[in-house]
């Protein structure tokens, strides 16, 4: 009995010891997802359109490149030109930079970084394009208005820009957020969850509860773990969308803006 006992309760402390590893990165990682990409996006668009910037068609060009490009095929490059024989290693070893290949799929926190870093290379075009838009539709009448008051360009931002960004892609912004929860592909194609941890059940320091629930189904055939790992995705990201948006000003205000 004192045998069975023990058999039971192992698994059930690996998995939840798992679950709360990998929910608490699930969170980080879509924290930090969206809005390195939503701070970074609106910085490069109001760059490129800025009065008196030249080549604008160029630089967004340059820019919306990236989106052109299959996802699946920049980020499989990306992780082979990452190894420790990739091209990123053996240059920075032949410049003489580093004299052993930097273990940036190796070890946790450098994936956890390099994902970081890798989605922003791919997100911020998208969402330089959706502020450039948003951008064009602001009425010229504030920022005159404003500049006539003695306003200057920081305060111009934070008065005007910002707010009105804010107000109008809210709700892009919690569909961002809750597609990085769910960001299956970043993950699974440059690191595939790795690097694995004898610390976790199944999965790695980079695994995010989807991809974990993926090899769940897939390699391992636990449905059971799986099924509930996906019904709790479900609930936080219902829950957590509905009360964001419910008090966000773009409902609670759509008619106006202030």
């Amino acid at each position: 009995r004192a045998a069975a006992g023990k058999s039971v309760k192992k698994p059930l402390y690996a998995h939840l010891a798992t679950f709360f590893g990998i929910f608490g990165w699930t969170m980080v990682w879509a924290v930090f997802a969206t809005f390195t990409n939503y701070i970074f996006g609106i910085i490069l668009a109001i760059m490129i359109n800025k009065k008196g910037i030249r080549f604008k068609k160029m630089w967004r060009t340059i820019f919306v490149i990236t989106i052109a490009i299959p996802q699946f095929v920049s980020l499989m490059l990306v992780s082979k030109m990452l190894t420790d024989t990739g091209v990123v290693n053996v240059l920075l070893q032949k410049l003489g930079w580093i004299s052993q290949p930097l273990p940036f799929l190796t070890d946790p926190t450098l994936a956890r970084v390099v994902v970081v870093v890798v989605n922003m290379w791919i997100g911020i075009p998208y969402t330089m394009m959706t502020f450039s838009g948003v951008l064009m539709n602001i009425p010229s009448e504030l920022y005159e208005s404003a500049e006539m008051d003695g306003a200057g360009p920081v305060r111009r931002f934070f008065s005007i820009t910002l707010p009105y960004m804010v107000f109008v892609t809210t709700p892009q912004t919690i569909t961002t957020f809750v597609a990085n929860i769910n960001n299956f592909n970043v993950i699974y194609l440059l690191t595939a969850g790795g690097p694995f941890s004898l610390d976790y059940y199944q999965a790695g320091k980079t695994d995010l509860l989807v991809t974990w629930l993926y090899k769940l189904t897939v390699d391992q055939h636990d449905y059971a773990l799986a099924s509930t790992i996906g019904i709790f995705i479900f609930m936080l990201v219902s829950l957590c969308s509905l009360a964001v948006y419910n008090r966000s000003r773009a409902v609670r205000k759509e008619d106006m803006f202030q």
